[in-house]
């Protein structure tokens, strides 16, 4: 025993000892015989037994109950598999007396080669009537007001904190009830919770509620409140003790974060700028104000800049330009009296002008009763509606988003007679921080909407021409702006022989990058089709053109965060031809056509569906169907037939029915079918081309064999020149002369036969000569020594334009003339 408190007494390391005195519980070390080896102070304390008369000795005659071996070695088991054992014993005090202990042994270990139980033991608790001592002394020094109530809900006893929360002397309160003293239904609501503390006996805990303060009757104070029920030395009820808080701070702070979050999902719940103004005043009123007015900088609705100084030169303006955007009172007449909402205003409480939207600080006037003071003679009439309608304190606040002055938002009372107050004004800010960045991203959307819708607008034809080949209208319908503008485009395109290209293409992606990459593509379009490529061909190059596109997006360093390297589209392409009244047409992941024929009956023609453009790899096919005259066909894309179940078979039929049946005029066939397939904003862009053909009578066309002979072109001259006489067009004999001459001789000289020369008078005069040959000619310019080589020139000169086309046989080399 000695040499253990000499180990315990050493400094280094501490001993057990002094490891255990260290701990509020009684404790003590048992050897695996049962044996005390290590006694604290509170052990003493505990069972009244010195060290001395303990360590050395076993530990059962500690306990006041027969020793059970079998239970003794399963708690040792559970301390050594690391569980431990806690439980209720009966243990003896020094005196004999039996006291109950909550016992827990929480650990094995060894010293030396002794095996060690640590046992730690705390008397157990009993619940005691409230003495008037204990009264007089912890709880009248609490920093929790504190009363206790009999059976019949009278006041017994308060301590000083609660005398000075509830503001009523304690002789006042003595003999009374809550509901005497506070009427109303709070102080009914209270006493019934004790009733039924009493009642059941479980206590009531943090119930929060909110009351006028006695000290500041104008102000409501948040409390928290707590019921438990006091019993006797006989274990009866005998009253409720309640503890009171005053928690305004944290109700105030959860208060204001339920607003600002409610606020998150009230307002900016649009991309426009006037509807979050409005959204803000509504949510304001009567939440948080009677009258609420938002007013926004010019520049801000007409998106036309930033709208703030910060970046322009010289002193803001003393009354700055604004209009009003919102605006809510739950007064009637009130807004009335006022500006409207959309009227030009210049609404800032003086002195502060135009510098409470730079500084950005909210101001707050409390209390409205001087105000000659703050609005002078200048403004008589705005000062006589804040004495008539009773408005009696304000708040303005400055809207400003990403280092931008956006507007004043103003908060006035009138029917709440309690005034702003410093807190109210962090709330105010809040509210309006949030709005702000609202009404920025909407200023911010509208703006890049506007400048994508504009882009878009300029890319798209602006008047669609078909020639006498075909009658043609158009029909575009832009997305929802929540979802920015397409990349959907159409164009009909004018070719050689009297042909017209008609195409319809659809960009994948929304805003102005799809409205860029449609204008590039329609460019490639419009250039490939006045090459004369068949529409296969085209298809083919415009895909490899959108592989280099999408090569150039993958390899942008500068591409904007998030932006896909992808640049897909659909397309499709057809040529009519009015002398064979034949239409030649291919696509690429693009829906098929829709045709109406004369008699009313409507086909679907399904030329082999290509790829879209931008895979690569595959090859695209082109068909050819004939087409009646007075035959009608359809091209669209998939935002027409989509529909809200996205049924494209559907949507195919209900266009075909919208366009079958009807002889109106094109533009209102046009017009009523998109109506029809799309009464509401969808979230693509909507596009439907219509052309309705018409063919080339014989009368218009004339054609020769030409033998490949040059003595055979003074002949084919002489028709050509009599036959465009024939048609009324002599002031064009001599050029029609001289353009037939050079391209048949050509022809004889250099190509293959068979060679054939055909003319065409149409919208304007074309001469044709084809052979078999797949050698197109070159323009060149010959030198003054030179003997030939001027007649191609000649031609370029005197024809509108000229081009070379290939056919399956070899090609046409063509010639247009303008008809005056």
């Amino acid at each position: 025993m000695e040499s253990a408190r000499e180990a315990s007494e050493a400094p280094t390391p501490a001993g057990p000892g002094d490891l255990l005195d260290a701990s509020t519980d009684a404790a003590a070390i048992l050897s695996e015989d049962g044996v005390v080896i290590g006694w604290t102070r509170q052990a003493e304390a505990l069972l009244g037994r010195a060290a001395p008369d303990v360590v050395g000795r076993s530990a059962a005659e500690l306990v006041a109950m027969p020793r059970d071996p079998a239970r003794v070695a399963a708690v040792a088991e559970r301390c050594r598999a690391g569980m431990g054992w806690s439980g209720v014993v009966s243990l003896r005090h020094g005196d004999r007396r039996a006291l109950d202990a909550d016992l827990r042994v929480s650990a094995s270990f060894r010293v030396g080669e002794t095996e060690c139980f640590l046992v730690s033991a705390r008397e157990r608790s009993h619940r005691r009537a409230v003495g008037q001592s204990v009264l007089d002394g912890f709880l009248t020094r609490s920093p929790v007001g504190m009363a206790v109530m009999d059976l019949e809900l009278r006041y017994v006893w308060l301590n000083d904190t609660l005398e000075r929360l509830g503001g009523v002397p304690r002789e006042q309160r003595l003999g009374r009830r809550l509901s005497e003293l506070l009427p109303g239904l709070q102080a009914v609501a209270l006493e019934k919770l004790m009733r039924k503390v009493l009642k059941t006996g479980v206590p009531v805990t943090d119930h929060e509620y909110l009351g006028w303060s006695w000290a500041d009757p104008h102000r409501r104070r948040a409390y928290s409140t707590s019921f438990f029920p006091l019993e006797g030395a006989d274990g009866c009820v005998t009253g409720v003790c309640y503890m009171v808080q005053d928690v305004t701070e944290r109700w105030t702070a959860r208060q204001l974060l339920s607003l600002v979050n409610e606020a998150g999902t009230r307002v900016g719940t649009t991309l426009d700028v006037m509807r979050t103004a409005q959204e803000l005043a509504d949510f304001c009123v009567p939440r948080f104000a009677d009258f609420v007015i938002v007013d926004l900088l010019e520049p801000v609705l007409s998106t036309e800049g930033h709208g703030t100084w910060l970046t322009d030169a010289g002193p803001p303006p003393d009354r700055p330009v604004m209009r009003r955007a919102g605006m809510t009172s739950v007064r009637e007449g009130c807004p009335e009296a006022v500006a409207r909402v959309g009227d030009t205003v210049d609404f800032v409480p003086p002195p502060y002008g135009a510098n409470l939207l730079i500084d950005g600080e909210p101001i707050l006037i409390p209390v409205l009763d001087g105000a000659d003071e703050l609005w002078t003679s200048e403004q008589p009439e705005r000062a006589a509606n804040i004495e008539a309608f009773g408005l009696h304190s304000l708040i303005s606040v400055p809207l400003r988003a990403r280092n931008t002055a956006l507007g004043l938002a103003t908060f006035v009372r009138s029917l709440n007679p309690v005034s702003f107050q410093p807190d109210d004004v962090l709330l105010a800010r809040e509210l309006v921080a949030r709005a702000a960045l609202c009404v920025d991203n909407a200023r911010r959307y509208t703006r890049e909407h506007t400048a994508a819708v504009t882009l878009q607008r300029s890319l798209l034809p602006h008047a669609l021409v078909g020639g006498t080949a075909l009658e043609v209208a158009s029909s575009y319908l832009p997305a929802d702006p929540t979802d920015g503008v397409g990349g959907d485009w159409f164009d009909v395109i004018p070719l050689s022989g009297a042909r017209v290209g008609l195409v319809v293409g659809d960009v994948v992606g929304h805003g102005i990058a799809a409205a860029a990459s449609m204008g590039r593509l329609r460019t490639a379009v419009q250039t490939l089709a006045d090459m004369e490529m068949p529409p296969d061909e085209l298809l083919a190059h415009l895909d490899d053109l959108v592989l280099r596109l999408s090569a150039e997006r993958t390899d942008d360093t500068a591409a904007p965060q998030g932006s896909t390297g992808f640049l897909g589209a659909t397309c499709m392409y057809a040529v009519y031809d009015p002398v064979t009244r034949r239409c030649t047409m291919a696509r690429a992941g693009h829906p098929p056509p829709v045709v109406v024929s004369p008699d009313g009956r409507v086909s679907y023609p399904e030329p082999p569906a290509g790829p879209p453009l931008g895979l690569g790899g595959m090859a695209f096919e082109a068909a050819e169907i004939e087409l009646p005259e007075n035959s009608l066909i359809g091209l669209y894309t998939n935002g027409l037939i989509g529909g809200a179940d996205q049924d494209m078979e559907h949507g195919m039929a209900l266009l075909g029915e919208a366009l079958a049946g009807s002889h109106a005029d094109l533009d209102v066939l046009c017009a009523s079918a998109v109506r029809r397939l799309v009464p509401v904003p969808q979230s693509d862009d909507i596009a439907l081309l219509l052309a309705r053909t018409h063919a080339l009578g014989p009368d218009r066309v004339v054609s020769w064999d030409v033998p490949a002979d040059p003595a055979a072109v003074a002949d084919v001259r002489a028709r050509a020149t009599r036959q465009v006489e024939a048609w009324g067009l002599a002031d064009l004999a001599t050029t029609s002369e001289l353009i037939v001459s050079e391209l048949v001789t050509n022809a004889v000289r250099y190509a293959t036969p068979p060679i054939r020369l055909r003319l065409l008078c149409d919208a304007r005069l074309t001469c044709e000569v084809a052979d078999a040959s797949s050698t197109a000619p070159r323009l060149r310019h010959a030198r003054i020594t030179d003997e030939g080589g001027r007649g191609l020139f000649l031609v370029a000169q005197l024809a509108h334009r000229w081009g070379a086309r290939y056919t399956a046989d070899g090609k046409i080399i063509w010639a247009e003339q303008e008809i005056p």
